[in-house]
């Protein structure tokens, strides 16, 4: 997806974020975990900067921020799949959707689909 498309469909979906949202979500959880790095990050950022050692950030800290990333990619194909399944129930075709996950055919994005599926039940049954 071009550039300027991804800020359209980040400008659509900002408009229904008025919508309320139940509970803790798999977005919301990445949501906190993505703001957690971003923070972590900033300090981390800042110490480079003053050229000093930062007492804010310590090892433990970066390997717990290092630790979340697993998490984050379960909750992005959990979303990813969730998003492929409202697709097709609004009517979508495998070509119309494969151009939106920047895919080049139709059944490049059945396969990711039934990878990610394969993946999310290999984690529910605790394969991986």
């Amino acid at each position: 997806m071009a550039r300027d498309s991804r800020e359209k469909a980040r400008d659509r979906l900002s408009a229904l974020a008025d919508v309320p949202a139940a509970g803790t979500t798999a977005a919301r959880r990445l949501e906190q975990d993505a703001a957690l790095l971003g923070r972590l990050l900033a300090a981390a950022a800042g110490d480079q900067d003053s050229g000093r050692q930062a007492p804010d950030v310590l090892p433990d800290d970066v390997g717990a921020a290092l630790g979340l990333f697993e998490e984050m990619r379960e909750q992005l194909h959990r979303l990813e799949t969730q998003v492929v399944i409202e697709a097709r129930r609004r009517g979508m075709d495998w070509r119309q959707i494969a151009q939106h996950q920047g895919l080049n055919s139709s059944q490049a994005a059945s396969q990711r689909y039934q990878r990610l599926m394969t993946r999310l039940e290999e984690i529910r049954q605790g394969v991986r």
